[in-house]
């Protein structure tokens, strides 16, 4: 009977340390849609006048990585890790495979370019480091993603400067 027992704990002991294991690896959502990248550093000296600034060279970049679904980005929301947010407010679809720019300044939202405008000429990325959360119209958690001056993300590529 005690090796029984024994053998019950250990086998019981050994289920819980592997449930206990699965949350500490990292946290994979739901989605299609990933933060690709991100061009943290707008270059030049940062200004976010509205007239001459370059807040419109800072941007996250979305991709839709489904290789069949359509996605709406009307209502999924982008926010920083203090509570800086933005919220797509218009119907823009990524077709499969396709992506976004979410550029900060003032200009013309274009699906044929890839591009959303925040209207907003305030930085919103921080220069040294910062957390990207992506969110659902429905709130949960779609991607997130850190990045740091010296690094980032390996599977994000890093500090990524995209060419148009």
């Amino acid at each position: 009977m005690r090796m029984r027992l024994a053998a019950t704990t250990a086998a019981a002991a050994g289920t819980l340390i592997a449930v206990a294991a699965v949350p500490a690896q990292a946290a994979e959502y739901t989605s299609a849609l990933k933060i690709r990248g991100v061009q943290y550093d707008a270059p030049g000296s940062d200004s976010n006048s509205c007239s001459t600034g370059n807040t419109d060279e800072e941007y996250v970049t979305i991709k839709n990585y489904s290789s069949t679904k359509t996605v709406n980005l009307k209502g999924y929301w982008v926010e920083d890790a203090v509570g800086n947010w933005f919220e797509f407010t218009a119907n823009h679809y990524l077709q499969p495979g396709d992506y976004v720019k979410l550029r900060g300044g003032n200009g013309s939202d274009s699906d044929a370019k890839n591009v959303v405008y925040r209207d907003n000429c305030n930085f919103i990325w921080n220069n040294d480091k910062d957390t990207i959360y992506l969110f659902k119209p429905s709130g949960s958690r779609a991607d997130v993603h850190s990045y740091t001056k010296s690094g980032s993300d390996p599977d994000r590529n890093g500090y990524i400067k995209f060419h148009s």
